[in-house]
């Protein structure tokens, strides 16, 4: 299975459309939250505030001016014990009240958020995708240590994904 993406507006050596090919791995979470899809949208979608709940992201910024549109690009910091680094990203899904969603160094990996109306608030559902372009990095990067590396992330997003929820859930139904 290939989805395409067709961004919003091309970029001079950005290309003008992302190409993501089956996940290799993948892990979900939901949970209910006591507020509306868009308020819950906006919260997310507002990536300069990503560091307020992720157990990993301390702080993002958008390119140039962006803001929460398809084509857009921001940059993440992150840290953890081990080590600090920056992501570079792409929004492919900008659906106010519904999916905000963006690809890591445009192949490597899809996180994305949904909001459906549920009883009692929304149920928001965090998704991360590591995808063949993440493992194709992985091996050029980290040669026949790359299995462990990437099952080092994928226990990462295991538990970094309900903790996000979960500080998602605290921040939205606190305000």
């Amino acid at each position: 299975m290939v989805a395409r993406y067709r961004l919003a507006t091309p970029r001079p050596g950005q290309g003008y459309l992302v190409t993501v090919t089956t996940p290799i791995l993948s892990y979900s979470d939901s949970i209910v939250i006591a507020r509306s899809p868009q308020v819950l949208y906006d919260m997310v979608a507002d990536i300069s505030r990503m560091g307020e709940w992720s157990p990993v992201c301390t702080t993002c910024w958008w390119e140039e001016g962006d803001s929460a549109r398809v084509g857009a690009w921001f940059t993440g910091k992150n840290e953890t014990p081990e080590r600090t680094w920056e992501t570079r990203s792409q929004v492919v899904a900008a659906e106010p009240g519904r999916e905000f969603a963006f690809i890591v160094f445009g192949n490597r990996a899809r996180w994305g958020y949904t909001f459906t109306e549920a009883d009692g608030g929304t149920r928001v559902t965090e998704s991360w995708e590591f995808l063949p372009g993440g493992a194709a990095a992985f091996q050029e990067r980290y040669g026949s240590d790359a299995p462990a590396q990437i099952a080092s992330r994928e226990r990462d997003a295991h538990e970094g994904i309900p903790a996000t929820l979960a500080a998602l859930k605290r921040a939205a139904e606190s305000a």
